[in-house]
C-alpha cells in the first residue's frame, strides 16, 4: 500500500497573552483562522480570565508559562511594559512570537529581542497593523518614492493607551509606514508636544528629515474631537493620498498623454501634461486577521514575515528620537 504525504501544513497552536480590548479581538480572529489552533489565553487579571473564558468559550490558563508550554507560538497583546518579559519567556521555550506595537518599552529591550530572535531562528512579527490596511495595500505595489510626507493621526480621548506617550500610542503607526517607504537613514528630527490630560504628551508634531532629502511632517493627537488617519505622499509626477480610517486611496498622476475621462490638461510655456485621478480598489480584508494569517503562514512555510522584529526596532528608534526632542 502506498501512502501519499499530505501537502497541507500542520496547524499552528497559538496562545494569546493579554485579554484586554485588543486581546479579545485577536482571540476571536485566531479562533476561526485557517491553519491555526487556538490553544487558549492567559491574562494577569483573574477576573478578566474568568469573564473572557466564559464569554468567548475559550480555554484559560492559570499562568503564562503553562500557556507557552502548550503552544507552538505566542501572541503577546499586553501593556507595552510587559512585552519584553513575555517575549523572552516564549523564546526561552523555543516558541515563535507575535508582539503588538510598540515592540517593547525601550529601544535597548527591542534590540536585544531582535538579536535573540535572529540567533534562535524563530519567527518574530510586530503588530504594525496599518501595513495591512486596505488603503495601504491598494498602493503598496505602485512605485512609491516620496520626497515629502504629511501625516495626521487624530483620535478622541480614550484612557486606554495613555500608559505611553501619544508618539508610542498613535504616531508610531505612521513612523513605521514612513520608514517602510523611505529607504534612507534619518538625518535629523525636530519635534514638539504637550501633555494635556495625562502625564506624557497627548499631542505631538515631528519633522523628520532623511538623508535622501525626504521630509516627513507627522502630527498625532489623542484629544481630538474627530478621528483622522491620513497620510499624503508627494513625489515626482504624482501625489498619493491614503485615508487609513475610511480605507481609501487616491493617486494623482502627471503624464505626457491623457489616460481616461478624468484627465486634466495642464499647459505650461514649454510643455503639455495631463493630470489623471486614479482610485485603486482597496482589497476587502480584515487588517488584524491578515497580519495574524501572515504570522501563521510564516511559521508553516519558513517565508519571512512582512513586519519582522527589526522593523519594530526601527519604528521604536524613530519614536525615541522624536520623544527626545519633546520637553514635558
Amino acid at each position: 500500500m502506498t501512502f501519499i504525504a499530505s501537502s497541507v501544513p500542520p496547524r499552528v497552536r497559538i496562545g494569546v497573552i493579554g485579554a484586554g480590548h485588543l486581546g479579545k479581538i485577536h482571540l476571536r480572529l485566531l479562533r476561526d483562522l485557517p491553519g491555526c489552533e487556538l490553544t487558549g489565553f492567559y491574562d494577569l487579571n483573574e477576573a478578566v480570565r474568568q469573564q473572557v473564558s466564559q464569554a468567548l468559550e475559550i480555554p484559560v490558563f492559570s499562568s503564562a508559562e503553562a500557556l507557552i508550554a502548550a503552544s507552538d507560538a505566542v501572541d503577546i497583546v499586553t501593556p507595552t511594559l510587559s512585552h519584553s518579559l513575555y517575549a523572552h519567556l516564549a523564546l526561552d521555550a523555543g516558541k515563535h512570537i507575535f508582539i503588538e506595537k510598540p515592540v517593547t518599552h525601550t529601544l535597548a529591550e527591542a534590540e536585544a529581542l531582535a538579536a535573540r530572535i535572529h540567533t534562535l531562528g524563530l519567527v518574530g512579527q510586530v503588530g504594525h497593523v496599518e501595513r495591512y490596511n486596505p488603503a495601504f495595500l491598494a498602493v503598496r505595489d505602485r512605485e512609491l518614492k516620496p520626497m515629502f510626507i504629511e501625516g495626521h493621526r487624530l483620535a478622541p480621548y480614550n484612557p486606554r493607551g495613555t500608559d505611553v506617550p501619544v508618539v508610542l500610542d498613535l504616531m508610531i503607526h505612521d513612523l513605521d509606514i514612513v520608514a517602510s517607504l523611505v529607504d534612507s537613514p534619518v538625518a535629523s528630527v525636530s519635534a514638539s508636544g504637550v501633555a494635556v490630560v495625562s502625564d506624557s504628551p497627548d499631542i505631538a508634531n515631528a519633522r523628520i528629515v532623511f538623508e535622501n532629502g525626504c521630509v516627513a511632517n507627522l502630527t498625532a493627537s489623542r484629544i481630538s474631537l474627530k478621528t483622522m488617519r491620513r497620510l499624503r505622499l508627494f513625489q515626482r509626477n504624482s501625489y498619493v493620498a491614503l485615508d487609513f480610517y475610511t480605507k481609501e486611496a487616491e493617486i494623482l498622476q502627471l503624464a505626457d498623454a491623457p489616460s481616461g475621462p478624468t484627465s486634466l490638461e495642464i499647459q505650461t510655456d514649454t510643455q503639455r501634461k495631463y493630470l489623471t485621478l486614479d482610485k485603486p480598489t482597496p482589497p476587502e480584508v480584515n487588517a488584524i486577521g491578515a497580519e495574524l494569517a501572515d504570522f501563521v503562514a510564516a511559521i508553516q512555510t519558513g517565508q519571512p514575515v512582512r513586519v519582522p522584529i527589526s522593523d519594530g526596532v526601527r519604528a521604536l528608534a524613530m519614536a525615541e528620537r522624536v520623544l527626545a526632542e519633546i520637553s514635558f
